[in-house]
């Protein structure tokens, strides 16, 4: 039986066909060459529309000796919800900004790991590097480390040029609402001080107790997960003098709700809890989590927009660190 061949897919003589330009001109627009006319650009990119056209990857290298990916290297850690949010937030702002994705995972934060790692997207021939490092030790060894391309490294504190959430303010939000709500001996259950954000969480949140001249009571460290919440929270939940808990993230506020739940605690009438991340659960928990949310859609815009500018030669940097805002629910 003879199979009939497949269309041939619209190249760039059918765009200029159809757009009444040049080839040289179609590729100038797939090039994003300033010189083209506004109007001839628009005039392009709708008969690329039209015909659905897709530029050749390999012919855009050659002619521009750019491979137009972005490669991000990314820790172990990364499945945990705030590295995961980042990852898609850069992923999808590389993408409306015309870039391909490629990701690399550091296995351990050991320097040969993230060596392993940069190797594998220098292979691809990435245009520029995002990091995603949110353990001290992991960008420890990220500083000895030569990229040899443009790279931005995305953490959760300390001063980035604006590529952070400031979570030491979203830390100072949580008690603050806790304060408001008249509760003076407040428990912070602690997350890894490993950790950028979680020592930024831990440090906002004395500041904030101490502005307000409240009491406060730091854990041990916690690992992220509801269970360390769970096990952090029945060690203070005895004392019924302390009504607020400020967890450093959504996990483990789910496990303070656990041991309250266990220990004859109710919430909000006894015990008050804030969370920080708003994962997509909080709003299901029983009750419904006080938390702090992070916009990670911004930061992934900011990531790659300063990525591009490097690329191209440029300086981009934002003078503020990306606002997180408090989610008021029924747990606080």
């Amino acid at each position: 039986m003879t199979q009939t061949p497949a269309p041939r897919a619209p190249g760039v003589r059918e765009v200029a066909a159809a757009a009444g330009v040049s080839r040289q001109t179609v590729s100038r627009v797939l090039n994003d060459s300033p010189s083209i006319r506004p109007e001839t650009r628009e005039r392009v990119l709708a008969a690329m529309a039209e015909l659905q056209f897709r530029p050749n990857r390999a012919a855009r290298m050659l002619t521009t000796a750019r491979s137009h990916t972005v490669g991000v290297l990314a820790s172990s850690a990364s499945s945990l919800y705030g590295p995961a949010s980042s990852l898609d937030a850069v992923e999808k702002a590389a993408r409306d900004a015309g870039y391909f994705v490629t990701v690399a995972h550091a296995a351990s934060p050991a320097r040969e790991e993230i060596l392993a790692a940069l190797d594998h997207l220098v292979a691809q021939s990435v245009d520029g590097v995002v990091v995603i490092a949110p353990q001290q030790r992991v960008q420890e060894a990220m500083a000895s480390v030569s990229f040899g391309v443009p790279a931005v490294e995305l953490h959760g504190a300390g001063d980035k040029g604006g590529l952070v959430v400031d979570q030491a303010e979203g830390a100072r939000l949580a008690v603050r609402r806790l304060i408001e709500k008249g509760h003076r001996r407040i428990l912070h259950v602690c997350g890894p001080l490993d950790w950028a954000e979680g020592r930024a969480r831990h440090e906002g949140f004395l500041l904030e107790a101490e502005r307000a001249g409240a009491e406060a009571f730091v854990s041990r460290e916690g690992d992220w997960t509801a269970a360390s919440g769970a096990a952090i929270a029945s060690e203070f939940l005895s004392d019924s003098s302390i009504t607020g808990v400020f967890s450093s993230n959504d996990q483990m506020a789910l496990g303070v709700l656990h041991a309250a739940r266990v220990a004859g605690r109710r919430v909000p009438e006894d015990l008050a809890v804030v969370g920080f991340d708003d994962i997509p659960e909080a709003a299901f928990f029983a009750p419904p989590l006080t938390t702090v949310r992070q916009d990670f859609a911004e930061l992934g815009r900011r990531a790659v927009a300063r990525l591009v500018g490097l690329i191209e030669g440029r300086e981009l940097a934002f003078a503020e660190p990306v606002a997180p805002s408090l989610v008021v629910r029924e747990s606080a």
